[in-house]
């Protein structure tokens, strides 16, 4: 069981941190966030849970208008090209314990996230404040740079401020410059047995749909393995599997919309070998947010369609009772 809103901001008031609470709706994006507590002068935050192919997770923290391209991130920390990508929504419950929307350092207060690697974006140290949502996303709170490097050190963790912007050469004689912040360890998630239950948050009600789950590394019979590779070929060809596919939805935006960026661009230039060039730094830029975009819009999608389908078995349910009377 991770810690509680309550519990969070009692260790804060503990360490004589001084933070301010601002509640609201909830909310599953900064843009929404920013519709109540941004006219308030503190620096909004977008935080994002990032997974490498190795299964280790980690904590991106940046000011909201910091542009990260996960593909130059993931060079820098020593992973190769495409090492890094979202996690997925369970990662969130297992390991930070935390709801949708809720992803923040204040997280790694949980025992199960010790193992999760922090990323702070350098912007943060000249703001006044600060804002994170408290384990929920229904609260914004505001807390300084220097507050919350009291916060991580008090749960053990070193506070590392980078410039995510920057994008360094990485060769044979540029050595990747974050190498030393990829987590040493992969998780161990809490409370995991045989057939373990996973959570999927399908509201903002609590209410949940749960599946059973392998072990990881627990070893798989040949009809197992049979079974998933079936598995696979049929979400291939699944229609809805490929509608939800974010990272190749992604890519066929941005691909459709740069052809069509290169077509425009090129009669309005001299020298047309400069349009490639300039489209692989839009890409480079947008991609990462456009991701995180479009993982927003599916996850608040879910919720509504939930939402939705619930109502109507609520009506239909009412209306055979009345009907019976």
């Amino acid at each position: 069981m991770g810690y509680t809103k309550d519990q969070l901001l009692a260790r804060l008031k503990e360490l004589q941190i001084d933070f301010v609470c601002y509640d609201h709706p909830a909310v599953l994006t900064v843009e929404a966030q920013a519709k109540y507590v941004g006219h308030l002068g503190g620096a909004l935050s977008k935080n994002l849970l990032l997974k490498d192919k190795k299964h280790r997770y980690y904590v991106v923290s940046a000011l909201a208008n910091t542009n990260i391209d996960l593909k130059v991130l993931s060079q820098r920390l020593g992973l190769g090209k495409g090492g890094l990508r979202m996690a997925a929504e369970e990662a969130l419950q297992e390991i930070l314990q935390v709801p949708l929307g809720c992803v923040t350092p204040l997280a790694l207060i949980n025992d199960s996230a010790r193992d999760v690697s922090l990323l702070l974006d350098q912007g943060f140290k000249s703001q006044q404040s600060c804002y994170f949502h408290p384990l929920t996303n229904e609260v914004t709170l505001s807390i300084s740079a220097s507050s919350l490097d009291k916060f991580l050190i008090s749960i053990g963790r070193q506070p590392s401020y980078v410039d995510l912007e920057a994008n360094p050469a990485v060769g044979k004689d540029n050595p990747p410059d974050l190498a030393s912040l990829a987590p040493s360890g992969v998780p161990t998630l809490p409370d995991k047995v045989e057939n373990a239950v996973t959570s999927i948050p399908t509201g903002n009600d609590g209410l949940t749909v749960k599946k059973p789950t392998k072990l990881a590394g627990e070893a798989k019979s040949p009809a197992a393995l049979q079974k998933e590779k079936l598995q696979k070929v049929q979400s291939s060809i699944d229609p809805l599997a490929e509608a939800t596919n974010i990272e190749k939805l992604v890519k066929e935006i941005m691909d459709k919309t740069s052809t069509a960026f290169l077509n425009e661009i090129t009669k309005d230039l001299n020298d047309p070998q400069i349009a490639p060039s300039v489209s692989d730094v839009v890409k480079r830029r947008v991609s990462s947010d456009l991701e995180h975009m479009m993982m927003s819009l599916k996850n608040a999608a879910y919720t509504q369609g939930f939402q939705a389908g619930f109502q109507a078995t609520l009506r239909s349910s009412l209306q055979s009772i009345s009907m019976q009377k």
